[in-house]
C-alpha cells in the first residue's frame, strides 16, 4: 500500500513535467529543464519499482547514464543555438534561414 503511494506521487510529478513541457514552449532552456525533470521522475519511478520488486538496480544506473548524456547533448545544442542566433527563442529559429 505504501509502495504504491510513492509510485503514484512520482507518476503525478512526471505528468506535471509533461504539462510544463507542453505549455512552456517559448524558450529552449525551459523545454530542456522540463525534459530533465521528467527524466529524473522516470528514474525515481524505475528505482522504486526495482527496489520494491527486489531486483537488481543496474538498469537504473544505465538509465541515469543515458539521461546525463541526453542532458549534455541538450546543453550543447542550446549553446550552439545561442551562439548562432543570439537567443533561445523558438520563434527566431527558422529552417528557411541559412
Amino acid at each position: 500500500m505504501f509502495n504504491q503511494f510513492y509510485i503514484i506521487v512520482f507518476c503525478l510529478m512526471f505528468f506535471a513535467g509533461v504539462w510544463m513541457f507542453i505549455s512552456k514552449r517559448k524558450h529552449l532552456l525551459i523545454s530542456l529543464l522540463s525534459l530533465e525533470y521528467m527524466m529524473l521522475m522516470l528514474f525515481m519511478i524505475i528505482y522504486l519499482y526495482l527496489l520494491f520488486q527486489g531486483c537488481e538496480l543496474y538498469f537504473s544506473m544505465v538509465f541515469l547514464t543515458f539521461s546525463v548524456c541526453e542532458g549534455a547533448l541538450g546543453l550543447a545544442v542550446l549553446v550552439s543555438i545561442i551562439r548562432t542566433h543570439g537567443n533561445d527563442y523558438f520563434h527566431s529559429i527558422s529552417v528557411l534561414k541559412c
